[in-house]
């Protein structure tokens, strides 16, 4: 058994002087952190020599990345999305791949309900109203508050949940959701009605995704979808880039067919120019962070550094995605040489 359980942290933990982005990772007897040493786009294999586990935040993990991981256990993923991962081929190389399960649900939820009630009181128009000196246009745009309204979610996983949980107290309709994997009684009991995803879009006064992108998601949403939404009606992304046709949103809102929208996630990001959703006044624009916080990060922190604590200890982290790893006698063997004594 090793005598320290070596991690590796992607580069963009950094600032270019080394002193960390964001915070320290929690220590633990035996368990050494180590940066890599460049910012790249794809997790290069060169960085992962020596290390039983890897932290990463966005760089993306793929094939390359795993393909000398004789001593790599896990890949600890700085957050709850997983799209940037070859899950596969993590699988194939006998490495555990899991998410800070639980840690973002409290942000992203509290969040969206910020969102949900800046679109329907108009918050960016009526700032601009006073700092034009538009005082006497305010009575041109009434706010909408959220009781009686219906909010749908899709996705009814620990973010969806944390986001009913939070609008209980505004005086909504009962919520309904789309997800094919969540049973009746399991949306009964938070009190969420689920339905088809064309009945939600009919009926939603939001729309709030909340599931992963994954080939069974990218363009869930797309022009026939967006077409059955209340022109009255708010779209909301907190999610990922691709879940819905960014053309058809485009469309549907430069076209007043829907009242507005919140993005926080992109396809294709980094963005390296404003989007076309810039040129638009209906819509709320965030660079993937609309959720950032220093309790999220915090929390993030520690859930994924735990996850490393519980392998290098000979436990099951919480949240993996690939768990049928645990079997295979490859990680099997390397985690019996890598572990903690």
């Amino acid at each position: 058994m090793a005598r320290e359980f070596l991690v590796a942290l992607t580069s963009d933990f950094f600032l270019p002087d080394g002193t960390p982005r964001y915070s320290n990772f929690d220590a633990s007897p035996g368990i050494v952190y180590r940066p890599c040493r460049a910012q790249e786009r794809d997790v290069d294999p060169a960085d992962l020599a020596g290390a039983a586990g890897v932290i990463v935040l966005s760089p993306k993990v793929t094939p390359r990345s795993v393909s000398q991981a004789e001593n790599l256990l896990a890949v600890g993923r700085f957050g709850v999305g997983y799209d940037s991962v070859d899950v596969p081929a993590c699988t194939a190389a006998d490495v555990l791949l899991f998410i800070a399960a639980g840690a973002v649900d409290r942000p992203v939820a509290e969040a969206t309900v910020m969102w949900m009630l800046a679109l329907s009181h108009h918050l960016r128009t009526k700032d601009r109203l006073v700092r034009e000196g538009r005082w006497d246009q305010r009575s041109a745009y009434m706010g909408r508050e959220l009781r009686d309204r219906t909010l749908g979610i899709i996705g009814l996983g620990g973010i969806g949940r944390k986001v009913i949980e939070l609008v209980r107290g505004f005086s909504m309709n009962q919520p309904l959701a789309f997800d094919p994997w969540v049973q009746p009684a399991a949306a009964e009991a938070v009190g969420v009605r689920l339905v088809s995803l064309d009945e939600l879009m009919q009926e939603a006064d939001f729309v709030s995704l909340h599931c992963p992108l994954s080939e069974a998601t990218r363009n869930l949403l797309g022009a026939r979808e967006l077409a059955l939404m209340k022109h009255d009606a708010y779209f909301i992304n907190t999610a990922r880039g691709g879940i819905v046709d960014e053309e058809a949103l485009f469309a549907a809102l430069a076209e007043r067919r829907i009242a507005g929208a919140a993005l926080d996630c992109f396809v294709g990001e980094p963005l390296a120019a404003p989007p076309r959703f810039a040129e638009l006044e209906n819509v709320l624009l965030a660079p993937h962070c609309i959720a950032w916080t220093d309790e999220m990060f915090r929390d993030i922190g520690r859930t994924v550094c735990q996850g490393m604590i519980e392998l290098a200890h000979g436990r099951r982290p919480r949240g993996a995605i690939n768990p049928e790893v645990f079997e295979r006698p490859g990680f099997q063997q390397k985690w019996a040489r890598l572990r903690l004594g």
